[in-house]
């Protein structure tokens, strides 16, 4: 999009569109944003919602409505959200979505945690997003992805797309498949036991977390996911992408590894809000470092066998790269299985 078509937009929000420019933000797999800069500062987040994955949007609506004033206190930053004109976090533009969020000045966001510091600081972050919505009643917030992280639905998903494929993309994707099947029974546990609701992120990916100039965490970022969940869900994917520097797309499996001195800080960080976990939850988390890339795999993997029709892709292959990668780190999650136990133990 040109700038005028952009000033056009944020023209419906309470800002001032003179002397604007643009700049994409070339990171995430879902939304288009664009940082908006006036006079040569950073001043606004702008983000267009991809309503053909997220759907709902009365559901993201009403779920950061209900989150955003619980999410603030002295040692979590506050996301402002820029209201249109008519008092609305989202614009409704051709049938587009818009949202305008403040931008922190010097803030940053980050792939991979390069130190101690950056694994703690996630940690602290992401239990006291949960501590600050503990008291959430679950059954006020909407589903905003229908099933998005529950496997039985994943599956389904999965053996549809089997039955439907060619035969030479089965015959490709041979491993991968076989190693899907194998693993089915083994992460099915979470789904079997009674484990508590909580509000989660569901997306709580290391660059889903915001990092002030000094490297403190600041927040949670990108709610289009918050709903009800396990906090597994958020802890299998933080872990994921803290203790693994390889990016999801690593083609060099011998990449992919298992940093155990940042789970360590990361625990710690965990632990610095105090407890609030249940005895059955802790038991389920170094599982839930092996369910989480798994998930993804599966999904990356389903596409590729449904033609790359939801996640966008640069390259044809691109989808089952994603995949090798993701279970490759869930069997190193398996091999680490008793070591994080030791951790979270202790």
């Amino acid at each position: 999009m040109n700038t005028t078509e952009l000033n056009n937009i944020l023209s419906n929000f309470d800002v001032n569109t003179s002397n604007l420019t643009y700049k994409k933000i070339d990171t995430g797999y879902i939304n288009d944003s664009f940082y908006v800069s006036k006079d040569g500062e950073r001043k606004y987040v702008l983000q267009k919602i991809n309503t053909n994955v997220f759907k709902k949007i009365e559901a993201i609506k009403n779920n950061i409505n209900l989150s955003i004033n619980k999410l603030d206190d002295i040692n979590y930053h506050k996301i402002k959200f820029i209201k249109t004109s008519t008092e609305n976090i989202f614009y409704n533009s051709k049938k587009d979505y818009w949202r305008l969020m403040k931008y922190v000045s010097g803030s940053y966001t980050k792939d991979n945690a390069e130190n101690i510091n950056d694994a703690y600081e996630a940690g602290r972050i992401l239990s006291l997003f949960h501590l600050l919505l503990k008291d959430e009643d679950p059954i006020r917030y909407i589903d905003t992805l229908d099933n998005f992280h529950k496997l039985p639905y994943r599956i389904n998903e999965f053996e549809v797309a089997l039955e439907n494929s060619n035969t030479n993309l089965i015959k490709e994707c041979s491993e991968e498949i076989n190693y899907s099947k194998e693993m089915f029974d083994r992460l099915n546990v979470f789904y079997n036991s009674e484990l508590p609701e909580r509000i989660c992120h569901n997306d709580a990916k290391l660059n889903n977390i915001l990092f002030s100039s000094s490297d403190k965490g600041l927040c949670m970022i990108d709610m289009d996911t918050i709903m009800k969940g396990y906090f597994h869900y958020d802890f299998g994917d933080a872990v994921r992408t803290i203790v693994n520097p390889a990016s999801e797309e690593e083609k060099d499996l011998s990449k992919i590894i298992f940093n155990k001195s940042l789970f360590k800080a990361f625990i710690d960080g965990l632990r610095s809000n105090g407890d609030f976990l249940s005895k059955k939850e802790c038991e389920l988390l170094p599982l839930s470092t092996a369910l989480m890339p798994f998930i993804h795999g599966l999904r990356a993997l389903t596409d590729y066998l449904n033609g790359n029709i939801y996640y966008k892709v640069n390259y044809p292959k691109q989808n089952l790269i994603r995949s090798r990668s993701l279970f490759a780190f869930s069997k190193l999650a398996l091999e680490h299985k008793d070591y994080m136990k030791g951790i979270i133990e202790s």
